[in-house]
């Protein structure tokens, strides 16, 4: 049974919504650059191998429809590459490794592109417009909806009632209810807010980032080298001083979350087989995937049984794994999963996160994928873990072994 390895990445800076560096730029010409990008790292590829371009977008509307990877596809001069656009929210562009992944296992093509795309500025409705960052299909993002046992921190399934769960309420509402169910202070997720801060700048003094970034070519010629998203010199005084902003009484603020993004990337995933044809070194393998599902209300949790479940696929306990990165949605959704596998602090994330960084939606699975390669190679390791909560109550993980 062929192996499935990623030979070549791509990821482009990530912009803020709204009034960032890529707020121009139309969702499939970032992510067009960014295929033309990792095709261009591997010239011993023939286009006409590729399988299929399978594209990650969270909000698939608008600029965003219409089966974005087919207009992907064309864009980049493949009207021989059929395409498919995925939507699992956060985990989109990991879901499309995980088909590529299947596919190569199953024998049914040997070269495929998986990518992911976000530009939230251009969102028809925006979440640009709307700083809780409430879905501007479903919910209300005033309507609280804990349910929480009276006073014991245990969670009550919402359907012993009756009710249905609030399947896409606010995601700061579903941070605001593992903060309820883990008793996580706002002092802890401060600090592991700015410790994502801290680290992210210390990286990029050392020139980790810049090594996973592609730039982007903006419609006046000019280019786009960096995240927009870090802030040198964060410190806690200063994020302890912010309000929350989904509840009064809450504890999740613009300080301990992610902001709203703009961004692209995409991986070549081939064969083990023809990628030795090609005479390639890989970058990874992929070893493991796994998708779980629970309360949609604590959503944030989602890595507490998808990292387990995607260890057990690969034969891998926790011990085995050198690093972790698990998306920062919010502090209190990273570090509480974290704390709930029982993964120790100084292997998670540690070259900063997506509170720092950014976390566009569709792009996020293969950011992160991009992310711990170089994190890997950076600190000379070999097994990894990259993890997410998903929108509507999901996770996902995948296993990586580094290759070159």
């Amino acid at each position: 049974m062929p192996e499935a390895v990623i030979v070549s990445v791509a990821r482009s800076p990530i912009g803020r919504a709204g009034k960032g560096s890529l707020k121009d730029m139309r969702p499939d010409e970032l992510a067009a650059q960014m295929v033309r990008a990792a095709l261009a790292k591997v010239p011993e590829l023939d286009a006409a191998e590729i399988g299929d371009l399978i594209l990650g977008v969270g909000q698939p509307a608008g600029e965003s429809g219409n089966n974005l990877a087919r207009a992907v596809a064309v864009l980049t001069g493949m009207d021989h590459v059929p395409g498919v656009t995925v939507n699992r929210y956060c985990s989109s562009s990991l879901q499309t490794t995980r088909m590529a992944f299947h596919a190569i296992k199953a024998g049914e093509g040997d070269v495929f592109i998986s990518a992911g795309v976000e530009t939230v500025s251009r969102f028809a409705n925006g979440f640009a417009d709307n700083p809780e960052g409430q879905n501007p299909v479903f919910g209300d993002a005033q309507a609280v909806t804990a349910r929480l046992a009276s006073g014991d921190g245990v969670w009550r399934d919402p359907r012993e009632d009756g009710n249905l769960p609030d399947l896409y309420i606010a995601m700061g509402q579903t941070a605001e209810n593992v903060q309820q169910v883990l008793g996580m202070s706002r002092q802890e997720q401060d600090e592991f807010a700015v410790r994502s801060q801290n680290l992210t700048e210390q990286r990029i003094g050392e020139g980790f980032w810049a090594r996973e970034i592609t730039p982007v070519t903006l419609a006046d010629g000019s280019t786009v080298t960096a995240d927009d998203g870090p802030r040198p010199g964060t410190t806690l005084e200063a994020v302890s001083q912010l309000k929350p902003v989904f509840r009064p009484d809450g504890t999740v603020t613009a300080g301990n979350a992610c902001p709203l993004n703009d961004g692209a990337a995409a991986l070549v995933i081939m064969s083990d087989t023809r990628a030795k044809e090609l005479g390639l070194t890989p970058l990874a393998r992929i070893v493991s995937t796994a998708v779980t599902g629970l309360s949609p209300e604590i959503m944030g949790l989602g890595p507490v049984q998808a990292i387990p479940a995607a260890l057990k696929n690969a034969g891998m306990g926790l011990d085995d794994i050198d690093l972790f990165e698990i998306n920062e949605a919010f502090a209190v959704q990273a570090l509480g999963s974290a704390q709930q596998v029982g993964i120790p602090i100084d292997k998670l994330n540690v070259n900063g996160g997506a509170i720092a960084v950014g976390h566009p939606f569709g792009m996020t699975g293969a950011r992160i994928t991009a992310t711990l390669i170089n994190s890997l190679q950076w600190h000379d390791k070999q097994f990894g873990v990259e993890s997410m909560c998903v929108g509507g109550g999901q996770g996902m993980a995948m296993v990586l072994e580094r290759l070159s």
